[in-house]
């Protein structure tokens, strides 16, 4: 029976770090069926998660906080990112104000932009499933693992 216990308590582990992965797939789905909803479900997911079974065992707490702090310091970076593209934009629309529409930098500047998005969008998700992967099987084999660029935000 404690073998079973033990068992039970590494694949709720594993799951903090899946479930982000999964509320992606679900993200997505959503917008490409037509709903553009944004919710930090990458978030919510492993915070359910590790908020119901946190005090079953410390080692699902562990993991818990380890998942939620990842995924809390990538949608942080996202957001920056979010900021420093609008102020691009606003500025690009500056740009053309003062120009009277006539210079192709703002063109320029907006295809870099979106350029630039799917790129990081891109990366981000990869390297969010690669971390995600790897973070999910060393806490179903009971091992130590943490993110690397995580802003440690629980303790």
């Amino acid at each position: 029976m404690r073998k079973k216990h033990k068992q039970q308590m590494r694949i709720w582990a594993m799951l903090c770090h899946i479930s982000a992965l999964f509320a992606w797939v679900l993200l997505f789905s959503l917008v490409f069926i037509g709903i553009p909803l944004y919710l930090p479900l990458n978030i919510i997911a492993p915070l359910l998660i590790w908020r119901f079974k946190k005090s079953k065992n410390p080692w699902i707490d562990f993991q818990g906080k380890e998942s939620l702090n990842f995924q809390i310091s990538l949608t942080l970076y996202i957001l920056i990112f979010i900021i420093i593209s609008l102020i691009i934009v606003l500025a690009s629309f500056g740009i053309a104000i003062t120009t009277n529409g006539a210079s192709d930098a703002v063109k320029t500047i907006l295809n870099s932009l979106l350029w630039g998005w799917m790129y990081l969008i891109a990366t981000l998700m990869l390297f969010q499933s690669l971390l995600g992967i790897f973070a999910a099987k060393k806490a179903y084999k009971g091992e130590h693992y943490r993110y690397p660029l995580t802003i440690r935000f629980l303790r």
